[in-house]
């Protein structure tokens, strides 16, 4: 990704860390443990990490390590979703539950979970592992309440992007908040750091949302139409049910809590309440909000790569 660019010799590092702790001493383990590895796509947590780090200083082995355990952590939660959603497809290949089951990929999880913490425990304080282990907490838990959601179409907006925040967000602010922090940054630039990573996942996750309905499979390389399937309400329809008149609203309830919802039904409708439009914009808003955070930090390549991530995480959903 050309916005990951003066870091690419520091992902390299990443990338051999994950390759080899992505495994185990035996065979048939391992083939299905760094299968987990090919799932892993644009890298942004461990970008994060080492962007924020770089604007302030010289890395270090802690900011590729750090990397690397955001990384494990992130593709755990993606295997356990897979399984949640029966999904069949991420990053253009079959997942760990479509071709090994749900028992392997329930365990493949955890073993990147455990072993993402034994990494952070290795570094020299305990403040990765405890950050670390905080998010993880606040993911799952975000998890719990999106299942907890599922058919409740009268969700506010608030809750929406509260869960969104829990469940995406709170990763990417954790790896900003310690890719600064790690680089021995003033006290403020890892809060300023913190609240870019919190803005950038909350209009990432929505981006995402609108794809899951109107993007393309080629493109995404993941199943699609899985938040229709498992009825979980995002912010095109939170709008969408909110504008429409009674009657149509009546309608789009109906749809929703069929077996088999027509995605071009709501598209039909998301496009009727300019909804999609609606979340682009909160996207934007949400996108613009990261860029103020650090608008006063140095003036350097790593700062103006923030700057591009932020405007590629829009670039998304046009």
């Amino acid at each position: 990704m050309r916005c990951y660019g003066g870091i690419e010799s520091d992902l390299a590092e990443v990338e051999a860390i994950l390759k080899r702790e992505m495994s185990s001493k035996f065979p048939a383990v391992s083939d299905i443990v760094s299968y987990g590895y090919l799932l892993g796509g644009k890298r942004l947590r461990p970008a994060l990490v080492l962007l924020c780090g770089q604007a302030w200083s010289k890395l270090t082995p802690a900011h590729h390590k750090l990397g690397a355990v955001l990384e494990m952590v992130h593709t755990a939660t993606l295997i356990h979703d897979d399984v949640l959603d029966g999904a069949e497809t991420r990053r253009h290949l079959p997942t760990i539950h479509h071709r090994w089951g749900t028992e392997s990929s329930v365990l493949v999880g955890d073993f990147l979970f455990t072993h993402a913490f034994y990494l952070a425990s290795t570094l020299p304080t305990t403040l990765a592992a405890r950050k670390i282990g905080q998010a993880t907490n606040v993911v799952c838990e975000g998890e719990l309440r999106q299942i907890t959601t599922k058919g409740r179409f009268d969700l506010s907006e608030d809750e929406y992007l509260s869960i969104i925040e829990a469940k995406t967000a709170v990763l990417c602010q954790c790896a900003c908040e310690l890719g600064a922090t790690y680089a021995e940054s003033p006290e403020e630039a890892g809060q300023q750091a913190a609240e870019y990573g919190r803005c950038l996942g909350i209009a990432f996750q929505i981006v995402d949302d609108l794809l899951d309905i109107e993007g393309d499979t080629d493109q995404t390389g993941k199943t699609l139409g899985t938040d229709l399937a498992q009825r979980k309400p995002t912010l095109p329809l939170i709008h969408a049910l909110k504008v429409a008149p009674t009657a149509t609203k009546t309608k789009m309830l109906e749809v929703l809590g069929s077996a088999e919802p027509s995605p071009g039904q709501i598209q039909a409708w998301l496009e009727e309440f300019d909804s999609a439009a609606y979340a682009r914009e909160t996207a934007i808003s949400y996108v613009e909000t990261a860029l103020s955070s650090i608008s006063q930090w140095p003036d350097n390549d790593a700062t103006a790569a923030l700057r591009q991530l932020a405007e590629f995480v829009l670039k998304r959903c046009y």
